[in-house]
C-alpha cells in the first residue's frame, strides 16, 4: 500500500435495521480501496432489540459502538467519529450501499485541492434508475432539497461542482474540518443536519464538492411513516428554522427570519385544511366550545415554532460564533442555493400566501455581487513575469466574492481559472468598451487607461496598480538610447502616470517606500485635499501598501532541474539562483566577477540565470544579458561555474528550481529606481524559505538585514560580494539560521494576506471624495466611454506584429511612444 493513502473511517448508524447494515458491511469490502487503510465504524444506536449481537457476529472485524440511548442520526454520526480514527470520515446510511469507487473517487477530489473540506457522492435508489442525490439546493425559508430527487435520471451532464451540502446518506468530510466545525448539530436529532454542517463548511471558506464518480445507491425505507408523519413535518420545520437562523447573514436575517415564520404559519394552516377566519367575531355562527380538535400537521408547525423559541437562547450564541468565524460573502453562499423560489408545498390557499409574503418581503432576490475587471499588459500562460503572476492572484483573490474578468493586452492561454479570461489588443476600444460597460470596478497595471479612450473616460472606480514605477524604471531602461530619447521616454511615462494618479479613486503600492514617494506625487497633483482626509486621515483608503505576495504552501520539488542534471552542475555544488530576468537596471556583471572570485578557491559554487528570453513576445534581450554572457566567457566560468537559461522558467515549475538552490541572489546598482523598487524575485526566496545576499539600498535590502534572512552588501563591491558568498555557503550555520528566520517572515508575505487592503477596498467600493466634489463622478450613471473608430481588421499574424512593434516600441522609446503609435492608428 502506498505509504500516502489516507485511512478512511467509514461510520454506519444503525437503528432497528440490522439486515441492512449486515449487508452495508458486505458491500464495503468490496470496495476498490486497501482494506488496511478503510476502517468500519458502526454505532448501534439503542435499538432495544438484538441488532448489536448479530452485527458483531456477522462483522467480526468492524468497530461496534454500542450506544446506551438513541442519539438520533446526528447524535449517531458524531459518536461514530468520535471513536474513528481515520483522516478522511465517510458516512454512509446503513440501508446504503457503496459502488466499488466510491471511496477512491472521493479520495481523489480531496486531493485535488486542500480547500476541499467535504465531498459529496451521487446517490441513486437501489436499482440505479432514480436520483436519490445530484445535487443540493436550499429554499429561501431554510428547507434543504435535492433536485430531481425520486425523479429518473435526467439526460443532462453530470460533473463534479461545488454545492452548499451534500446527504447523509453518502458523503465524505476531512476529520479535521468536521471537528473543527463541531460535527453535526445534534439538536437536530434527524433531518437537514447534513444541510447546515454544509452551510457552516461553506462559511469557514471550504470547498463541498459534488463527485459524481463516488456512488452510492440507496433503499429509501421512509421509516418515519411508522412514527407518523406529522413528526417529520415537526422536525422539518423546526430543523429549517434552526439552520436559517445560524448560518444567514445579518443582513438578511431579519426580514429573511420574519417572512420565514409567516410562512410557516400559513403552510401549517394549509397542512390541516384550515380557515383562520374562523375566530372572526363577525362570523354569523358562534361556538361556545373551550377546545378543538387540530390535525396534528398543523399542531406540528406551532410545535416547531415553540421549540424554536425554546432554544432561543442557544441558538443565538451558535450563530453568533458562526458568523464571528465565517469567511465568505453571503453573495458568494448564495450561489450555492440554486432556485430559493421553492414553494415545498401545493394548493391554493397556501400558493396565495406564498405569493403575499414574497411580494412584500424581499426575500427572492440574490445578493450583489460586483463585477470586476482586471487589465495587464502583460501575457497570461505557462510563463508568465511579474505584472501578469500579480495580476492572476489578485484575480483569484477577488473571485471568491466577486465576480472577475482578467483581461491581457498581450494575449492568454486556457488557463483553469475561478474567473473570465480574455484578450484585448492595444487600439481595440470597442472590445475594452465592452469589458467597461460590465465592470463596477476597474483595475489596471501600466498603460491601460492612455491606450483605451473607454477606461479614460469611465465613470466606474478606478483602481491603480502604481507598484511598478514605470517613470523611475525609464531613468535606467532609455539610457542606451541617447539623451533625446531618454528624455522624451522619461517624461512620457511621468506624464502617464500623472494623468493616471489625478484620475484614480484608489492606488496600490508595493512599499512603504514606495507610498511616502507616491503620497508626495499625489500631493503636488492636489489629491492630498481635506476631501480625502476629512475621513481618512492617514489616507489609507486612497493610497495602500499591496505589495507582491507568495503562495501559502512553500514550493515541492517534483523532479530534478539543475543539480546532477544540467551539464556543468553537480548534485553536490553550492547552487546560487538568479531569479526572475535580466534588466539594465540591475548588476549582474558584479556577481559573475565575485562568483568567478569564489570558485578559484571553491570551484563547487555555481551561478544559474533563471529568465533571459522575456515571456512576452515582443520584449527584445536587453543589452545587460549579451553584457553578461560575454563577461563569463571573458573570465573563463561561461557553462562551468556560471549558467544561463535560454529561455523562462514556466510559472508552475519556477519551484524546482528555487528548492535545489542553496542561495538567492539579487544584485543592483545604486541610483533612484533602487530605493523606490520592489524585487519580486526576493518573494521567490521568500516562498521557498531560500536564504539570500542581496545590494543594499531597497526595501527588501532593509528586511534581510534587519531580520537575518542572509547578507548585504554595497552595489558593485566585488569583494565583498565575494565574501558575503562564502561566508553564507560554508560558514557554519549560516543557511540553517537564515532559513530559520525567513519562515517567521515569509507568512507576511503571502498573497491572502497581502491582497488584504484590496479585497477590502473592493467590498465596499468607493469613488475618491475630492472626485464626487469636484463634480468629475456621475454617481447613478452606466457606462461614460464613447467607442472610439474601428481599426482595420487585421489577421493573426497583423495582430501579433502590433504586440510585437508595441513591445518594441514601449523597451525603446517608453509608454508615449506606444500612445502616439495607437493614435495614429485609431486616426487611419
Amino acid at each position: 500500500m502506498d505509504p500516502n493513502t489516507p485511512l478512511v473511517s467509514v461510520v454506519l448508524v444503525n437503528f432497528r435495521g440490522a439486515d441492512d447494515t449486515i449487508e452495508a458491511i458486505r458491500h464495503l469490502g468490496q470496495l476498490d480501496w486497501p482494506a488496511e487503510a478503510l476502517e468500519i465504524v458502526v454505532v448501534e444506536n439503542a435499538s432495544g432489540d438484538d441488532s448489536a449481537q448479530r452485527i458483531r457476529a456477522a462483522a467480526p472485524h468492524v468497530r461496534l459502538i454500542e450506544s446506551k440511548k438513541n442519539l438520533g442520526f446526528a447524535g449517531g454520526c458524531n459518536l461514530g467519529v468520535q471513536r474513528s480514527t481515520g483522516s478522511i470520515v465517510a458516512l454512509l446510511n446503513n440501508d446504503a450501499k457503496p459502488d466499488r469507487g466510491w471511496v477512491r473517487s472521493a479520495v481523489a477530489r480531496f486531493e485535488t485541492s486542500s480547500r476541499v473540506g467535504a465531498v459529496a457522492s451521487r446517490v441513486l435508489d437501489w436499482d440505479g434508475n432514480n436520483v436519490d442525490f445530484i445535487g443540493a439546493g436550499l429554499t429561501w425559508f431554510g428547507m434543504g432539497y435535492k433536485p430531481y430527487s425520486g425523479l429518473p435520471i435526467p439526460d443532462t451532464e453530470d460533473v463534479a461542482h461545488d454545492v452548499l451540502f451534500g446527504t447523509g446518506s453518502a458523503m465524505f468530510v476531512r476529520r479535521d474540518v468536521y471537528d473543527e466545525l463541531g460535527g453535526f448539530d445534534e439538536r437536530y436529532f434527524m433531518f437537514f443536519e447534513d444541510v447546515d454542517l454544509g452551510w457552516r463548511l461553506n462559511l469557514k471558506g471550504y470547498r463541498y464538492v459534488y463527485e459524481p464518480a463516488s456512488l452510492a445507491y440507496h433503499k429509501h425505507h421512509a421509516s418515519m411513516d411508522k412514527l407518523g408523519a406529522y413528526k417529520e413535518t415537526y422536525l422539518l420545520e423546526r430543523n429549517a428554522l434552526y439552520t436559517l437562523y445560524k448560518n444567514l447573514g445579518d443582513e438578511a436575517i431579519s426580514e429573511t427570519l420574519t417572512a420565514t415564520l409567516l410562512l410557516a404559519v400559513r403552510r401549517g394552516i394549509a397542512r390541516g385544511g384550515l380557515d383562520s377566519s374562523a375566530y372572526d367575531i363577525r362570523k354569523a355562527a358562534a361556538d361556545s366550545e373551550l377546545t378543538e380538535a387540530l390535525p396534528k400537521d398543523t399542531v406540528a408547525t406551532l410545535y416547531a415554532i415553540d421549540q424554536f423559541v425554546q432554544e432561543l437562547p442557544q441558538l443565538v450564541k451558535a450563530r453568533a460564533e458562526i458568523q464571528s468565524g465565517r469567511v465568505t460573502p453571503e453573495h458568494v453562499i448564495h450561489r450555492r442555493f440554486l432556485d430559493t423560489n421553492a414553494p415545498s408545498f401545493t394548493g391554493e390557499h397556501f400558493m396565495k400566501g406564498y405569493q403575499r409574503i414574497t411580494e412584500a418581503f424581499d426575500v427572492l432576490d440574490a445578493p450583489h455581487r460586483t463585477n470586476v475587471l482586471i487589465i495587464t499588459g502583460d501575457p497570461i500562460g505557462a510563463k508568465m513575469a511579474g505584472p501578469a503572476i500579480r495580476a492572476w492572484h489578485m484575480a483569484e483573490s477577488l473571485a471568491p466574492a466577486n465576480d472577475v474578468r482578467l483581461v491581457s493586452l498581450a494575449g492568454h492561454e486556457d488557463l483553469a481559472a475561478d474567473f473570465v479570461l480574455d484578450t484585448v489588443r492595444p487600439g481595440d476600444n470597442r472590445a475594452m468598451s465592452a469589458h467597461e460597460q460590465w465592470a463596477d470596478v476597474i483595475i489596471f497595471q501600466g498603460l491601460a487607461m492612455a491606450l483605451f479612450p473607454s477606461i479614460r473616460k469611465t465613470q466606474k472606480i478606478l483602481v491603480v496598480d502604481i507598484y511598478d514605477p514605470m517613470h523611475l524604471e525609464q531613468l535606467e531602461q532609455g539610457r542606451p538610447q541617447g539623451e533625446e530619447a531618454w528624455t522624451r521616454a522619461t517624461a512620457d511615462a511621468t506624464t502617464v502616470l500623472n494623468e493616471q494618479l489625478a484620475r484614480g479613486d484608489y492606488f496600490l503600492c508595493a512599499s512603504e517606500r514606495q507610498r511616502h514617494f507616491y503620497l508626495g506625487q499625489l500631493a503636488a497633483l492636489g489629491r492630498v485635499n481635506p476631501a480625502n482626509y476629512a475621513d481618512d486621515p492617514d489616507l489609507t483608503g486612497l493610497i495602500s501598501v499591496v505589495p507582491f505576495g507568495l503562495a501559502h504552501q512553500p514550493p515541492a520539488h517534483e523532479k530534478q532541474v539543475l543539480k546532477g542534471v544540467h551539464p556543468g552542475i553537480g548534485a553536490d555544488d553550492k547552487l546560487l539562483l538568479w531569479s526572475g530576468g535580466l534588466y539594465n537596471w540591475f548588476d549582474p556583471l558584479t556577481l559573475i566577477r565575485a562568483v568567478a572570485k569564489v570558485a578559484e578557491t571553491r570551484p563547487e559554487v555555481k551561478l544559474y540565470f533563471l529568465g533571459t528570453k522575456h515571456p512576452h513576445p515582443g520584449v527584445p534581450e536587453m543589452k545587460i544579458v549579451s553584457d553578461s554572457r560575454a563577461l563569463a566567457a571573458e573570465l573563463g566560468v561561461a557553462d562551468t561555474n556560471v549558467f544561463f537559461n535560454g529561455s523562462w522558467v514556466d510559472y508552475a515549475d519556477r519551484g524546482n528550481y528555487l528548492v535545489e538552490a542553496d542561495l538567492g541572489v539579487s544584485t543592483h546598482h545604486s541610483h533612484i529606481e533602487t530605493t523606490f523598487s520592489f524585487r519580486t524575485r526576493i518573494l521567490d526566496y521568500l516562498w521557498a524559505e531560500l536564504p539570500m545576499v542581496v545590494t543594499e539600498g531597497d526595501h527588501f535590502a532593509e528586511l534581510v538585514e534587519d531580520r537575518g534572512l542572509g547578507k548585504v552588501v554595497p552595489a558593485e563591491d566585488v569583494e565583498a560580494l565575494a565574501a558575503a558568498i562564502e561566508e553564507m555557503l560554508f560558514g557554519p550555520g549560516e543557511l540553517e539560521a537564515a532559513t530559520e528566520r525567513i519562515t517567521e517572515v515569509r507568512a507576511d508575505y503571502e498573497w491572502s494576506r497581502v491582497f488584504e487592503p484590496l479585497v477590502s477596498f473592493v467590498s465596499e467600493a468607493r469613488y475618491a471624495q475630492d472626485r464626487v466634489k469636484r463634480g468629475e463622478v456621475r454617481v447613478d450613471s452606466g457606462a461614460a466611454g464613447r467607442p472610439a473608430k474601428r481599426r482595420r481588421p487585421a489577421g493573426q499574424n497583423g495582430v501579433v506584429e502590433d504586440v510585437r512593434r508595441a513591445s518594441l516600441l514601449l523597451v525603446r522609446q517608453g509608454p508615449g511612444a506606444v500612445i502616439r503609435k495607437v493614435k495614429q492608428r485609431l486616426g487611419r
